[in-house]
C-alpha cells in the first residue's frame, strides 16, 4: 500500500520533529509553513507585522539547557553553550534539517486556510486541507494532520482592562513587537506582566532606560538558569530520582522546599515579587537578571495598573509614575483559525486526550504536537508526541475507547483545576519527566531501569540520577538509536566543555565529582532496598 500522506502545519521545532518522525515511520509528510523559513518563534525577524507569526526579540536566550532541549537522536555540538542564544538554536535546527534531509518536504509561504473532515471521514479518516500560496488557493486531501503551529500566534492585548490607555499620549504596544533596546535610550518605561517575556524585556531595557517600572498583578516566583554549583538548572532538577521523590513528598512539602530555595537567592517579599499563590500553583518566571536590576534601582516593581492618564500610570496602591512607553507583556491567545467549525476537533477548552488527540473523533487522524506547556523543553516533548501520533496513524498503536479517553480528560482537568491557578498556560501545564514517560510508555520506549541496573549499571546510574535527557527514549523499542547510550554517558562532558575555556590543573570540576559520589552511594542504597523487597 502507498505510504499515508500526512499534513504537518508549521515548520517550527515541533513541525521539524513531526516531519522527521513521519519519515522514520515510512509516512509521507508535507509541511506547510506560512513564513519564508524554518524555526517558528525562534527565528529572529527585524520587522514584525499583524498576521505574522511570533518572533523572538534579538537577545532572546533559551530557558532550557542544550542537553535537555536536543532532539533525541541528534545531540548539540559539544562546544555549544549550555543556554543558547536564538541564533545558535537556529544553527542547530538548520543542521538537523540538513542532516535528515527535511527541507524538501516543506512548502514555504504557504498559509493553511482550513482543515475540515472529508465527506467520507467516518470510513477513511481523511482531511480536506486548503492552502494559500502565491495568491492562489490549493486543495489537498491528507490521510492525517499534525498541528504544529504553536500558540504564540495571536498577542493578547486586553486594553479594556486598562482604562485610559487609549488617551495615553506616549507609545504603547505588545511585547510581541519588541526587538531590541536601542530606541528606548533615556525613556521612562512601564512593562505590564511578569512572565518570562516581561521579565526579560524589563531587565534588558533597564540597561538603557532612564527608569523601568514592572507592573505585576499577582507577583511571581523567580527561577534562575544557573543552579547549585553552577549547573544548568534543568539538568539538576529534572531527573528520574527527583521525579520519584516528588511522588513521595506532599505538594505542601515541595512548595515549602522550592519557596525556601528561591527565597535564599533573594527574598521575594522584600523585592516586591512575593505572589499570593504557592510555587506549584502557577508557572514560575525564569530570569537571571531581574533581582540585580531591582537591587540597583534601575527597575522598580509596581502593583497592577488601575488606570492611565495622558502621561502617567496610576497603580492600585494609589502611587503613580510618569512614563513615556508602555509595553504589554500580557501573553497570547490560544487560537487555530484554520480549524473553525470543527467542534469535535477543538472545543473552547481544548479537551484533548493527553494533550494530543481529540477524543470524540470517529478516526484518530489529527494530532496536536507541542500545544502544551511542559515544565521543561518543548523539543523532546513534541518529538515523543510525534512518535506516538504516527504509530496511531499507522494502526500500530490504538487509542482507548472514547469513554475512557473522556474520563482521563476529565480527571486531568480536575487535577489541574485543583493544583493550578485558572489561566490558559496552566491549563496545559505538565510535569516534564512524568509526562514524557507517560507518552513513552504508549510506544514502549520508556527506559527499563531494572534491566539497565542488572546489565548496564553505569548507564542505569546516569539514567536514574542524571538529567532526564531525550536520548533516554532512544535506548529501546521503536526508533531505537545505537548512539543513545554514548550520548547519555557523555552528556556531562558536553555540559562542561563550553565552560572550561580556562583549563585549571584539576581534571574535573568539583561539582562533577560530588555528583557521582552522591549518585553512586544513593544508587547502591536504592538497589539494595530493591533487592531486599524482591
Amino acid at each position: 500500500m502507498p505510504a499515508k500522506r500526512i499534513a504537518v502545519i508549521g515548520a517550527g521545532v515541533s513541525g521539524l520533529a513531526a516531519i522527521k518522525i513521519c519519515l522514520e515511520e515510512g509516512l509521507e509528510p508535507t509541511c506547510f509553513e506560512g513564513s519564508h523559513d524554518i524555526g517558528g518563534l525562534w527565528r529572529y525577524e527585524e520587522n514584525c507585522a499583524p498576521g505574522k507569526s511570533y518572533s523572538v526579540y534579538k537577545s532572546a536566550t533559551c530557558n532550557t539547557s542544550k542537553e535537555m532541549t536536543a532532539f533525541s537522536d541528534y545531540p548539540f555540538p559539544d562546544h555549544y553553550p549550555n543556554y543558547l542564544h536564538n541564533s545558535k538554536l537556529m544553527k542547530y535546527l538548520r543542521m538537523y534539517v540538513k542532516h535528515f534531509d527535511l527541507l524538501k518536504y516543506i512548502h514555504f509561504l504557504s498559509k493553511v486556510c482550513s482543515v475540515k473532515k472529508s465527506s467520507d471521514f467516518s470510513s477513511t479518516g481523511q482531511w480536506d486541507v486548503v492552502v494559500e500560496a502565491d495568491g492562489t488557493q490549493e486543495f489537498y486531501v491528507f490521510d492525517a494532520v499534525m498541528v504544529c503551529s504553536g500558540y504564540y500566534t495571536d498577542p493578547c492585548f486586553p486594553l479594556e482592562n486598562f482604562p485610559g490607555i487609549t488617551s495615553f499620549k506616549g507609545v504603547y504596544f505588545h511585547s510581541w513587537e519588541y526587538r531590541s533596546p536601542e530606541t528606548f535610550l533615556g525613556k521612562k518605561i512601564l512593562v505590564v506582566g511578569i512572565g518570562n517575556s516581561g521579565a526579560d524585556v524589563a531587565s534588558e531595557l533597564s540597561h538603557v532606560a532612564k527608569q523601568v517600572f514592572l507592573s505585576t498583578r499577582r507577583g511571581a516566583w523567580v527561577w534562575n538558569r544557573v543552579w547549585d554549583n553552577g549547573n544548568p538548572m534543568d539538568t539538576v532538577l529534572f531527573t528520574r530520582f527527583n521525579s520519584v521523590i516528588n511522588r513521595i513528598l506532599t505538594t505542601s512539602m515541595i512548595n515549602k522546599w522550592a519557596e525556601n530555595k528561591l527565597n535564599s537567592r533573594f527574598n521575594h517579599d522584600v523585592y516586591g515579587l512575593q505572589p499570593n499563590h504557592r510555587f506549584l500553583s502557577h508557572q514560575a518566571t525564569l530570569s537571571d537578571d531581574l533581582p540585580h536590576h531591582i537591587i540597583s534601582g534601575r527597575l522598580r516593581v509596581k502593583p497592577n495598573v488601575k488606570e492611565f492618564t495622558e502621561t502617567a500610570a496610576i497603580f492600585e496602591d494609589g502611587t503613580q509614575a510618569q512614563v513615556d512607553v508602555v509595553i504589554f507583556a500580557t501573553g497570547y491567545t490560544f487560537n487555530f483559525p484554520f480549524l473553525e467549525g470543527n467542534s469535535e476537533v477543538l472545543d473552547s477548552q481544548c479537551s484533548m486526550f493527553k494533550f494530543v488527540f481529540p477524543p470524540q473523533l470517529e478516526k484518530p487522524t489529527i494530532a496536536f504536537i507541542g500545544i502544551l506547556q511542559p515544565m521543561g523543553a518543548t523539543i523532546p516533548v513534541s518529538e515523543l508526541q510525534s512518535r506516538w501520533a504516527t504509530r496511531i496513524f499507522k494502526g500500530l498503536n490504538k487509542l482507548p475507547p472514547v469513554s475512557d479517553m473522556m474520563a482521563t480528560v476529565k480527571q486531568m482537568k480536575d487535577k489541574i483545576g485543583k493544583k493550578f491557578l485558572k489561566s490558559p498556560r496552566d491549563a496545559r501545564r505538565v510535569p516534564f519527566v512524568d509526562y514524557m514517560d507517560e507518552i513513552a510508555s504508549e510506544i514502549n520506549v520508556k527506559p527499563n531501569l531494572l534491566s539497565l541496573f542488572l546489565w548496564d549499571p553505569k548507564l542505569a546510574f546516569e539514567v536514574f540520577f542524571g538529567p532526564c535527557t531525550p536520548y533516554q527514549y532512544r535506548l529501546q523499542g521503536p526508533g531505537k538509536w545505537n548512539g543513545a547510550r554514548k550520548a547519555i554517558l557523555t552528556q556531562r562532558e558536553r555540559i562542561i566543555k563550553p565552560l572550561r575555556t580556562r583549563v585549571l590543573s584539576n581534571d574535573k570540576p568539583s561539582f562533577y565529582l560530588s555528583f557521582w559520589f552522591i549518585g553512586i552511594c544513593v544508587s547502591i542504597l536504592f538497589f539494595l532496598i530493591f533487592i531486599i523487597k524482591i
